[in-house]
C-alpha cells in the first residue's frame, strides 16, 4: 500500500533538515561525512518530486467538483435504501470520498458486516469439519436455503471495505474471512491449473491477491505468478471484450505487493516489469474520446495512473478525467457509481492505507433517487436471441418485433416478450449487488465454468455498456441477446 509522504516542512522532526540546510548553504559548515549529506540531499529532491507527483493526481477543478459531490450524494441516497442489498464496492467509494456523512457509513457497514458474518460464521476448519469440502458442500447447503456464497472477488472487496474503516475493526474478526479468501483464492489456482483459467475470472482472482495484500498477508509465489503469467500472455483478454478492468486490478495487486514488500526482489522486478507493459498498452489504446476500453472499465485504469503517481501523463489522464465527467449520466446505479466515484476524487483502492479518520469532513447530506418519468404512448423493438456455441441447435434462435411502454427499461422488453403470444420467449434473472444479471434465455443457460455468458449487443454488434435493469432502448432499436464465451 502507499506509504505517507513526509511532508518537506515536518523533515526536521526526523532530525534531516539541519544537516541538509547545512549542505545547501554557501559558508556553512560541511557535516564530517558530506557523501551522507548528499544522499540526505538526493532523499530530500526525491520526496519533493513524490509529493509533486501525488499532487498531480487530484480531483476536477471547480467546474466538476459540483457534478461530483452530486454524485457522491446520489449514491449516499441509494445506499441509505435499506431495500437493497449492500455493496463493499460501495462502501468502499464512500470511504475514499472527499466527504462523508460517517453515522450512514457506519450504519451501511454495519448491514455488509450483518451478511457476511451471516453467510461465514463458521471458521473454515468448522465447515470441513461439518461438510467435508466447503466450497461445495457447505455452498450447496447455504444454498439450500436461498443465500448465495460469495464468490473471491465479492469477499475480497469487503475485506477492501474493512481496511477502509475508522477506526479499524478488530483484527480478530477479520482473521477468519482472510482464512476464508485465502481458501477461495487457492481453489481459483487449482482451477487455474486444471482448466488454464480460474474458477471465478482473472478479475476476481486479481482482486483476492490485492484485498491479502492490504491486510499484509502474504501470498504464495505460484498464486501470483499464475496472474502474472496471464499478463504475459494476453489471457485476461475475452471474445468481442477489453480487459482494461481486469488489467488494472492486476496492475494495483502488482504494486501493492512491491510496496508493501511482501515479495522477493527476483519478482518484485518481474511485476514492476508486467506493471510497465500494461501502462503502456493502455496509453497507446485510449481511444479519441478519451476511454480506456469503455467508460465502465476507465476508472480502474485511472486508478492505475493514481497508484503509479502517474498523473503527471497530463494529456493520457486529463484527457479521461474529461471523458468521465462529460458522461456522468452513464452512471446511475449504485455499481456503476461506486466505481467511478473514488477516481473522481482522485483516490485509488491503495489509499485505503495511508486515510486519516481525525481528518475527515462530515458533511456530506444524501440526494434521494428520483424516479424516471413516464412516458406515454408504446415503441416497438426488435428482439433477436443467437447461439453461435457448437451445443446450440441453429445460430438464430429468435427474431421478434415486441411493444413495449415507452421508455421501458430492457428488463421490461424481455418480460412484454414472454408474455405475448404464442408464449415462446422465456428468460430468467439473478439479483446480484448490481441488479438483475440475465442467467437463462429460451432454456439455454449462461455457466461460469463454462465461461459462458449472455452478451447484450445493439444490431451494428456494439456491446451495451449497461445491464438489462438499466438500459432503456428507443422505439425501433434492435437488441440481440447472444450466448458468448469469455
Amino acid at each position: 500500500m502507499s506509504t505517507p509522504f513526509v511532508p518537506v516542512s515536518q523533515l526536521g522532526s526526523a532530525g534531516l533538515c539541519l544537516p541538509l540546510l547545512c549542505c545547501a548553504v554557501p559558508g556553512c559548515a560541511m557535516p564530517q561525512h558530506p557523501p551522507s549529506c548528499f544522499g540526505m540531499w538526493l532523499l530530500l529532491v526525491l520526496l519533493q518530486a513524490a509529493v509533486l507527483a501525488a499532487q498531480l493526481c487530484e480531483a476536477p477543478g471547480e467546474a466538476g467538483a459540483a457534478a461530483v459531490q452530486a454524485l457522491s450524494r446520489r449514491l449516499l441516497g441509494l445506499a441509505s435504501d435499506p431495500a437493497r442489498d449492500p455493496d463493499p464496492s460501495v462502501y468502499l467509494a464512500l470511504r475514499l470520498a472527499a466527504d462523508h456523512h460517517l453515522a450512514a457509513e457506519q450504519r451501511y457497514l454495519a448491514r455488509l458486516q450483518d451478511t457476511f458474518q451471516r453467510r461465514y460464521n463458521q471458521t473454515l476448519q468448522e465447515a470441513v469439519q461439518s461438510h467435508g469440502h466447503p466450497s461445495r458442500d457447505a455452498t450447496a447447503s447455504k444454498s439450500s436455503r436461498g443465500e448465495e456464497w460469495p464468490e473471491t472477488g465479492r469477499l475480497a472487496l469487503y475485506l477492501l471495505g474493512l481496511r477502509a474503516t475508522c477506526p479499524s475493526p478488530d483484527p480478530g474478526s477479520q482473521r477468519s474471512l482472510v482464512t476464508w479468501l485465502k481458501y477461495h483464492l487457492e481453489e481459483d489456482w487449482a482451477g487455474s491449473r486444471r482448466h488454464g483459467h480460474p474458477l471465478t475470472s482473472y478479475y476476481q482472482y486479481g482482486l483476492g491477491i490485492l484485498a491479502l495484500c492490504a491486510h499484509r498477508k502474504r501470498v504464495r509465489e505460484e498464486v501470483i505468478r499464475r496472474l502474472l503469467e496471464a499478463e504475459h500472455h494476453h489471457k485476461f483478454r475475452h471474445a468481442g471484450g477489453s480487459a482494461v478492468d481486469t488489467e488494472a486490478v492486476a496492475v494495483l495487486a502488482f504494486t501493492c505487493l512491491e510496496r508493501e514488500r511482501l515479495v522477493r526482489s527476483r519478482l518484485a522486478a518481474e511485476l514492476r516489469a508486467a506493471r510497465r507493459r500494461v501502462r503502456r498498452r493502455m496509453v497507446e489504446e485510449q481511444h479519441p474520446n478519451g476511454f480506456f476500453g469503455n467508460a465502465y472499465s476507465t476508472p480502474w485504469a485511472m486508478q492505475v495512473f493514481i497508484a503509479s503517481n502517474m498523473c503527471q501523463l497530463k494529456t493520457v489522464y486529463g484527457q479521461a478525467m474529461a471523458a468521465l465527467l462529460k458522461n456522468l449520466d452513464a452512471f446511475t446505479i449504485t455499481a456503476t457509481m461506486a466505481q467511478v466515484l473514488p477516481v473522481l476524487h482522485g483516490r485509488s483502492y491503495l489509499d485505503i492505507a495511508s486515510m486519516r479518520c481525525q481528518e475527515e469532513s462530515d458533511t456530506l447530506t444524501p440526494i434521494s433517487p428520483v424516479p424516471l418519468p413516464e412516458l406515454l404512448g408504446t415503441m416497438m423493438v426488435r428482439l433477436v436471441v443467437e447461439c453461435p456455441l457448437p451445443q446450440c441447435p441453429q445460430h438464430r434462435l429468435y427474431d421478434q418485433l415486441v411493444p413495449a411502454p415507452a421508455g421501458a427499461s430492457l428488463l421490461d422488453v424481455l418480460r412484454a416478450a414472454a408474455a405475448q403470444e404464442p408464449h415462446n420467449f422465456t428468460f430468467d434473472t439473478q439479483e446480484t449487488p448490481q441488479g438483475p444479471f440475465l442467467i437463462r434465455v429460451l432454456g439455454l443457460e449462461a455457466q461460469q465454468r463454462k465461461r459462458s455468458y449472455w452478451q447484450l449487443l445493439t444490431d451494428s454488434g456494439t456491446s451495451l455498456q449497461m445491464g438489462v435493469a438499466e438500459y432503456r432502448p428507443q422505439d425501433g432499436d434492435s437488441i440481440i441477446l447472444r450466448l458468448s464465451e469469455w
